[in-house]
């Protein structure tokens, strides 16, 4: 089998969906030995790499956002030209955008059956501010318009994966027809509990031996609700100065917010966007909890990357997160406010920390490595693939 995956969320600095792309293409490389794989995506210039049964195609494309080096992929007939030369057994568009809708297309041009993965739940993210500040009337309408624009793209597609039974529900009932359910994962090998590097990486990045550690690893942006992160620890800087060490991993459009928390509280640690997992698996092993405020999101794959290290995490309740914790929640923020979210950090007892972390380790590497999510994903390939081709015959 040959797959396509599309997706414009890639770029040197993005997270999830480059990660999720990644580990397909290196599961396709160790254990499917038969097929190919072919990726799609934005860059400087037009450019071919290819390793072993895998070919990354970019597309030279303009820069829409220089925090997250994010940009668009605008050139429709590039990818056009590539499905046509490539002829893949399926297409995976990971994008809600033009892309979607032209992968949409090509795979009815060519018949190629076609899925998509609803990564992000962007209606949500981007409008529900806005609803909320034009008041009921405009915000309904809004809202309705989203609803119809995500039906009409993804009832193009022979299925739409998503990552949680939340998301599948809501879009069941915006009228998404064949959704499937399908984890993201992680790489039980780097992402795994060895507290022997703890103290070097503190040491590296001068975290305090005497602070308790919370780690933020993700975009600093409104999607991610790090403004409420921010102002919670500034509470916290405040009420007890010195207990506390916030680490932030990454960057995006709320920086120099952070920056000014850096310098207010003399309690910060800012480091930026990390590329490298074995790096990144040491940042989660040298902090004492994962502080993850976001309410948007579909997955979560910083949660489970930072419990496989040993690292539990603290979020706020009603998210979808909250499904792929596997340690107590107990004191998890009870509502969406920098003091519920202050709070509940200061209510979290540290010498819990290591046996609730030693838990979710054992838990995740059962569950969730990438070797299991992607036997289920090809499964829902072949089975697609199949009902498209009796769907030609007939």
């Amino acid at each position: 089998m040959k797959v396509c995956d599309l997706t414009q969320f890639y770029s040197p600095l993005s997270g999830g969906v480059k990660r999720y792309v990644h580990e397909k293409i290196a599961f396709i490389q160790a254990s499917r030995p038969r097929d190919e794989h072919v990726l799609v995506v934005p860059g400087a210039r037009n450019q071919v790499t290819t390793r072993g049964r895998a070919r990354i195609y970019s597309v030279r494309s303009p820069v829409i956002s220089r925090s997250t080096q994010y940009r668009a992929l605008l050139n429709l007939a590039a990818i056009g030209e590539i499905i046509e030369r490539e002829r893949p057994d399926i297409i995976e568009s990971a994008d809600p955008y033009q892309v979607g809708w032209k992968a949409a297309a090509l795979g009815q041009m060519h018949r190629i059956p076609a899925v998509a993965f609803y990564h992000s739940h962007f209606a949500e993210s981007y409008l529900r501010r806005p609803a909320e500040m034009f008041g009921a009337k405009i915000g309904a309408t809004l809202m309705s318009g989203a609803r119809h624009y995500v039906r009409e793209l993804y009832n193009r597609f022979d299925a739409t994966l998503v990552p949680s039974p939340q998301l599948s529900a809501l879009l069941l009932n915006w009228g998404v027809q064949n959704v499937r359910e399908v984890d993201l994962g992680v790489n039980t090998e780097v992402f795994r509990a060895d507290p022997g590097d703890r103290a070097v990486t503190r040491g590296a990045h001068g975290i305090p031996a005497d602070r308790v550690a919370l780690l933020y690893v993700g975009r600093l942006a409104n999607e991610k609700n790090t403004q409420t992160l921010f102002e919670a620890f500034a509470r916290l800087a405040n009420r007890t100065p010195g207990k506390f060490q916030l680490v932030v991993v990454g960057d995006g459009q709320q920086r120099q917010r952070l920056q000014e928390l850096v310098s207010s509280t003399g309690a910060v640690t800012s480091l930026p966007y990390c590329a490298d997992s074995t790096e990144l698996a040491q940042l989660y092993r040298a902090a004492d909890v994962l502080v993850h405020p976001g309410m948007q999101e579909t997955f979560g794959l910083v949660t489970i990357e930072s419990q496989a290290c040993g690292t539990p995490v603290l979020g706020i309740r009603g998210s979808s997160m909250e499904r792929i914790v596997m340690h107590d929640q107990q004191w998890w923020a009870e509502e969406n406010t920098p003091a519920a979210l202050a709070d509940a950090i200061e209510e979290m007892p540290p010498r819990d920390c290591a046996a609730l972390g030693r838990l979710a380790a054992e838990r995740v590497a059962e569950r969730y490595s990438w070797g299991r999510v992607f036997d289920r994903l090809f499964c829902i390939y072949r089975d697609v693939c199949e009902n498209y081709n009796r769907g030609q015959a007939g």
